[in-house]
């Protein structure tokens, strides 16, 4: 390991612990002595990074350090190069178009012998076997989820029944070849799931009265409740 990656270990595992934590227990964690972990401690502290603490007492690093320039392990990269052409290729246009912009911006910041990697890191995303074709803006159902906005849909049912709904959008579900929106229905009075390609048309209505955080909790203790029966 190479002093910048130890370094860089040494801020993931001070993020790790929220109180302070003894110098013996942060060697032994990360495998060094006692001295190299000052020295390392006091490197960053040089950088700009807010540890405070000292021997005998313990350390703790307060929030909103990132150490220029921004670092990543190997696998680290493949991760977040897999992940944005996984979303590049089986999301909705804009959050594709963001995921792209996102990995750029990581790309300028990390030094160059690993931004050179970048385009070369050889994990693919295959085609979907059948492209989602959405009826509206799924970019519309993201915004009125993160506003917890009322939605008023044009939904046609597995049977080729149409009906008008108000739902509560909480979540946005992405699958291979459906998106699924997960609400609270007004009609049904219970949770539902949507898929996108079925809404002919949406509207977004007043606020609803509960939090999307709640509402995502408590779908899931439901969910856990039917595995469990």
């Amino acid at each position: 390991m190479s002093r910048t990656e130890r370094l860089l270990e040494l801020l993931q595992t001070l993020r790790r612990h929220r109180l302070p934590v003894s110098g013996h227990r942060l060697a032994t964690e990360m495998g060094i002595s006692l001295r190299t972990l000052y020295r390392d401690i006091a490197t960053l502290q040089c950088q700009g990074a807010e540890i405070e603490g000292e021997p005998g007492v313990g350390y703790v690093l307060r929030p909103g350090f990132m150490l220029p320039p921004l670092m990543f392990s190997t696998e680290e990269i493949e991760a977040l190069v897999l992940g944005t052409r996984w979303v590049a290729g089986r999301s909705d246009e804009r959050l594709g178009l963001a995921a792209r912009n996102a990995l750029a911006k990581i790309g300028a910041v990390l030094p160059q012998e690993l931004r050179d990697e970048l385009d070369a890191i050889p994990l693919l995303v295959a085609p979907s076997a059948s492209a989602v074709v959405d009826r509206v803006d799924v970019a519309l159902i993201r915004q009125a989820i993160r506003n917890e906005w009322k939605l008023e849909i044009q939904y046609r049912d597995d049977k080729g029944t149409d009906s008008a709904r108000v739902i509560w959008p909480f979540a946005l579900g992405f699958f291979d070849s459906v998106r699924l929106v997960m609400a609270w229905c007004e009609l049904r009075q219970d949770f539902r799931h949507f898929r996108t390609d079925r809404i002919a048309a949406l509207a977004a209505g007043d606020r609803y009265p509960r939090r999307r955080h709640a509402l995502l909790k408590e779908w899931r203790a439901v969910h856990q409740e039917q595995k469990r029966t």
